[in-house]
């Protein structure tokens, strides 16, 4: 069977009416060319095979690079919530040859990994314990300001 062209591979996947958008796929791919671009810094290796978790790691890494702090509305909007649909769409893709895989390639190497949406956010969560402090009211309204000055307790 002769190679598609990843377009033409794509449109096969996703012109059905397939749960992921082309613009997800797309992404997947430039997201792999990263994840080897990375390994092969790293290694030394002209030609490598990239597991699983090697790929969701490159996916985590090329989403906040590429979206920063909306990966996960980017991804979500793709219909990628979790690293079981990037196996299922690297699974398609060599379904219909676009994507090459080993003997020990499996779509259960994509399974329990990571938390995508976890991941994603994570680098935007405060780093430091958020205290709340309770006012001798037990009131957690913020102070009105508008015209009227602070009380001594506000300040």
């Amino acid at each position: 069977m002769e190679k598609p062209n990843f377009d033409e591979a794509v449109k096969m996947i996703a012109g059905g009416g397939g749960v992921y958008k082309p613009d997800g796929y797309h992404f997947l791919r430039d997201a792999l060319d990263h994840t080897v671009n990375e390994l092969r810094k790293d290694e030394l290796i002209e030609h490598r095979h990239v597991s699983g978790p090697e790929l969701l790691d490159g996916i985590v890494q090329y989403a906040l690079k590429e979206f920063g702090s909306m990966a996960v509305s980017v991804l979500e909007s793709w219909g990628i919530t979790s690293g079981e649909d990037i196996g299922k769409m690297v699974f398609q893709l060599i379904e219909v040859g676009a994507f090459g895989r080993s003997e020990e390639d499996s779509p259960t190497d994509f399974s329990g990994v990571i938390d995508l949406r976890e991941e994603l956010l994570a680098p935007f969560r405060p780093s430091g314990r958020v205290v709340l402090q309770k006012d001798s009211d037990q009131n957690l309204e913020p102070p009105a300001r508008g015209n009227q000055p602070a009380k001594p307790s506000e300040i």
